[in-house]
């Protein structure tokens, strides 16, 4: 794992912190939550303040830059909002200062559920089933809030939004075929079935909000003492669309009562949780969306996830990334699918 001065220079840091009207003073204890093959998050204290800075990979993706202020823009306009999610402090766009864009935030005090639950939480199925309820809240705010009101209403296109997924999806899928060691997609796994039925039953309307877009539960922080969410977290593709969507991101991730799972999930025990029947209709009480086409939410999100995941597959297939994690991803993919007929056949 790389030190935190291979990939912060920590000086040009607190340069920055004091045109900002920060604390003062010397960076003190300074570590890194995560290393440097995904986004960088550094926690560190200056003067009486804990941050945490989170910016892209040393080797980034093109849009790595954009992306991280993306979640600098909703995260401060989340400011002051119900909805849980890590506080914002300030950002800076500009890449001269640490070769990258990046934003400070308030640590969050919690654990990850898929890294295994505290005691207070794993000997209490009552507390497990708050968990799931606080969690599916915590997106039925996330929907509710006026991204207008907020300043994010240049920050996605919601019209014609859900029209847009299919034919979205289904390009990055044939783009897959410019690598001809990949065998493409067996016929048997019904990808063109799914893709067709989407088509068909696409929503006509919908209410426009604020979507986080990867809002499974591997991307949520709960509090240490109580079952409530204490963050949704890694808002890098959140966007302006339909807030249903996160749902049927759900829809898709959420283990089967016997423990089955489609998107690994670090084996987390699911005993105790809501079901994803009740998680839906939780939803349905916390917000004025309209479930009736919730099926078709469940099916998009198996859609995109397996053709997002087969795209590990392919770079495998092209030399560029492990065989073991690509196989596991295939697997997911083939997963994922199956869910969707399911789902197909019980609408």
């Amino acid at each position: 794992m790389p030190t935190v001065q291979e990939l912060i220079d920590l000086n040009a840091l607190s340069d920055w912190m004091d045109t900002q009207g920060l604390e003062q003073g010397e960076l003190k204890n300074a570590r890194l939550l995560t290393g440097g093959t995904q986004n960088i998050l550094m926690q560190f204290e200056r003067g009486n303040t804990s941050y945490v800075l989170r910016r892209p990979p040393i080797h980034g993706r093109d849009n790595s830059n954009k992306t991280m202020q993306r979640e600098a823009q909703v995260l401060a306009a989340l400011a002051g909002s119900d909805v849980p999610h890590p506080g914002f402090i300030a950002s800076c766009p500009e890449t001269d200062v640490l070769g990258a864009s990046f934003y400070l935030m308030k640590p969050i005090i919690g654990f990850n559920a898929i890294n295994g639950l505290p005691e207070f939480h794993h000997s209490n199925s009552k507390v497990k089933h708050r968990m799931g309820l606080s969690y599916i809240e915590s997106l039925a705010k996330l929907g509710a809030v006026d991204y207008k009101a907020v300043g994010l209403e240049s920050f996605g296109k919601p019209d014609g939004y859900l029209k847009r997924q299919v034919p979205r999806w289904l390009a990055q899928l044939e783009s897959y075929a410019k690598v001809e060691a990949w065998p493409g997609l067996d016929k048997t796994v019904g990808i063109d079935v799914i893709a067709k039925w989407l088509e068909n039953n696409c929503p006509d309307t919908f209410i426009p909000g604020i979507i986080h877009g990867d809002a499974h539960i591997g991307n949520v922080m709960f509090a240490n003492d109580s079952p409530e969410i204490a963050a949704l977290i890694d808002w890098e593709l959140a966007t302006i669309g339909d807030p249903l969507i996160d749902l049927g991101w759900i829809m898709a991730t959420w283990p089967e009562p016997d423990g089955k799972e489609t998107l690994p999930l670090g084996g987390l025990d699911i005993n105790g949780f809501p079901s994803i029947e009740e998680l839906i209709k939780h939803y349905g009480e916390n917000s004025i969306r309209d479930l009736r086409n919730i099926s078709w939410y469940g099916v998009l999100g198996c859609f995109k996830l397996a053709i997002i995941l087969e795209g590990t597959y392919v770079r495998y297939c092209a030399g560029k990334a492990p065989k073991n994690v690509a196989e596991m991803l295939h697997g997911t993919t083939l997963r994922l699918l199956e869910r969707a007929h399911k789902l197909i056949e019980q609408s």
